[in-house]
Order: structure tokens, then C-alpha cells, then sequence
């Protein structure tokens, strides 16, 4: 995945969806194309898929004006995403704390913040 260019700023849509299904499934999107002022985001939860909520993610992602939007984690419960200007890691798991230290984890490196996070 290329660079950050910006970090701190953070650009996020949340779209919230109810389903009438006992599963429910989150993803995020991410556009972090090498340039971009600030990386811009979209986040849902609570739909009945995971690939359903990916595609609902892309259009968060999208409809905030991103042009180069990727899905970068499914999950089943909670999901976060952390980035340096080098470095990104996901994580999922099932507490919001669990998400965000897998991310960092897998960020490795000392700059990465975690930068969106949720929970279904």
C-alpha cells in the first residue's frame, strides 16, 4: 500500500446500517494514494455480509470524495485500521481494544496511530 501522505487529519464517513439478520458484519475503506492531502475513510457495521459490507464501505469511502478507495479489513465484530506515512496494519478481534492493538501490531513501526476504528 503506498505512503500516507498526511495522517493527522482524518476524513471519515460513517454509515450505519441495521439488519434483521443475528449476523452482523463491518468493514473499512481507504483511500491513502501517495499525494492525497489526508487519507479519507469509510466505515460501516451491522451488515448481513461481509462482502456486503466491503461494497457499503467502498461507497462511504467514495461518497466522501476519494477516488482510490480499498478495503483493507472485514470483520465479524470489532475492526480498526492504523497508519504511519510508510507503514498501515489492520486488526479485528473481538473488542475494540483487541482491533486496535492488532493494527498497531501489525503497523510496526512507532509513528503508526490507529486512525478508524468500530464495532458492529
Amino acid at each position: 500500500m503506498k505512503a500516507l501522505k498526511n495522517a493527522l487529519p482524518l476524513l471519515f464517513s460513517f454509515l450505519l446500517a441495521t439488519s434483521g439478520s443475528a449476523f452482523a458484519a463491518g468493514a473499512i475503506a481507504v483511500d491513502d494514494e501517495q499525494g492525497d492531502d489526508e487519507p479519507g475513510y469509510g466505515i460501516v457495521v451491522g451488515e448481513d455480509t461481509r462482502e456486503d459490507a466491503g461494497r457499503e464501505a467502498l461507497k462511504a469511502c467514495r461518497k466522501s470524495g476519494n477516488a482510490n478507495c480499498k478495503v483493507v479489513v472485514r470483520f465479524d465484530k470489532c475492526g480498526a485500521y492504523a497508519a504511519s506515512k510508510k507503514y498501515y496494519g489492520i486488526g479485528y478481534g473481538s473488542s475494540l481494544n483487541k482491533a486496535k492493538s492488532m493494527a498497531l501490531d501489525a503497523c510496526g513501526n512507532s509513528n503508526c496511530k490507529v486512525l478508524v476504528s468500530d464495532c458492529e
